[in-house]
């Protein structure tokens, strides 16, 4: 037996021990006392090249418009629980999900205003993000322009005045920076006005390519598919939803990797999706409404959603990952799920969207994947 498979037989190993471990001491504590922290211990890291990269999914910290939406203490308790998680990796990435705005813009309009948000949240609130330590954001997607060019620019300034990188405008199409002697790129795409396109696949190509030259970690972001609870399945084909092509996510992944991308993090169904790997990169297809407060339906499963934390090698390669579950109500900031729902949730897509995945999600979210 290799070394290869050696490690990933102690990484299983160790994944069910603290799976027990986890099931014990939630059975001591009640639902209401803190949650014993779920992230990976850092003995696993047992390869010295090891990179730990966090994604999470749609962030809208509470809107004053149309109606003042805002949470109480500038929004300070929302990530509050999960902050510790959030701070413990090398690189940790979000999706601005709305415009960081005091005041003014020019609100979108919509075509069917049943299916219209628009969201403006004070610039103020950007502290939440670099007390949570976020490093690097998605601008690209449907909420990025709700405010036109003011709301725009605001939120690349907002950002930009605290050392957050950002990606996915037209006019800040990538970032590449450089931490702890890495090099990372990210790239970030959607389908909508003003955003690197999710469906000039050729273009989509050329630019992972460029940047791909340029790092040693390449992560792309994408905000594709339908939205809604019924959409919880990569369904490898174009998704049309109210008219707009969505893109089709699955096969954009494959290409994107096949030109250089190393992780990619996806967003914008509102709702949980499978993940993969694939030619030794990780992919997640959805992560969800991570923290949405009052502004985005959050019942059922659209309330739940993955930290994740993803372990590669110094060049991208998918070593092993951990899904840390989390939950949110209206009102409430994001919660860590004793319940573990959305590990449930991502192994039961997992195994029916990628049969063929030589994937193994653990009760308590370990990811391990066997090479073939």
């Amino acid at each position: 037996m290799n070394m290869r498979n050696v490690t990933l037989l102690l990484w299983l190993f160790c994944g069910t021990y603290w799976a027990q471990a986890q099931e014990d001491s939630l059975k001591r504590d009640s639902l209401a006392a803190p949650v014993p922290a779920l992230a990976v211990q850092d003995t696993l890291r047992t390869l010295s090249d090891t990179v730990s990269i966090i994604g999470v999914g749609d962030i809208m910290m509470g809107t004053s418009y149309p109606e003042d939406k805002l949470p109480p203490d500038n929004g300070a308790h929302l990530l509050r629980e999960v902050e510790s998680y959030l701070q413990d990796a090398d690189m940790t990435f979000g999706n601005l999900e709305g415009t960081l705005l005091n005041s003014g813009g020019i609100p979108k309009t919509c075509k069917d205003p049943k299916v219209c948000y628009v969201f403006r949240t004070p610039t103020r609130y950007v502290a939440n993000f670099t007390r949570a330590g976020f490093d690097v954001m998605s601008l690209a997607n449907n909420h990025a322009g709700d405010f036109g060019e003011a709301g725009r620019q605001s939120s690349m300034r907002t950002l930009d005045s605290v050392g957050i990188k950002h990606a996915g405008q037209l006019v800040q199409k990538f970032t590449v920076f450089e931490k702890d002697s890495v090099k990372y790129g990210l790239i970030a795409f959607a389908p909508n006005s003003g955003c690197v396109q999710l469906n000039d696949v050729e273009g989509a190509k050329a630019l992972v390519m460029q940047v791909d030259s340029l790092v040693d970690i390449l992560i792309v972001s994408f905000h594709g598919g339908a939205e809604g609870a019924q959409y919880q399945n990569v369904p490898r084909t174009h998704e049309i939803f109210h008219g707009e092509d969505r893109g089709d996510v699955y096969a954009f992944a494959h290409t994107l990797i096949d030109a250089g991308a190393d992780v990619i993090f996806g967003h914008g169904p509102h709702v949980t999706r499978a993940i993969e790997v694939y030619k030794e990169r990780f992919i997640t297809y959805s992560m969800g409404n991570f923290c949405t407060y009052r502004g985005i339906s959050v019942a059922g499963v659209n309330g739940i959603a993955p930290i994740v934390k993803v372990y590669t090698d110094k060049q991208g390669k998918f070593y092993y990952g951990k899904i840390i579950p989390t939950y949110q109500t209206y009102t409430t900031g994001v919660r860590i799920d004793p319940m573990n729902q959305v590990v449930k949730k991502i192994q039961e897509l997992t195994k029916k969207d990628f049969p063929e995945s030589r994937i193994h999600i653990a009760e308590n979210g370990l990811i391990s994947y066997l090479a073939q």
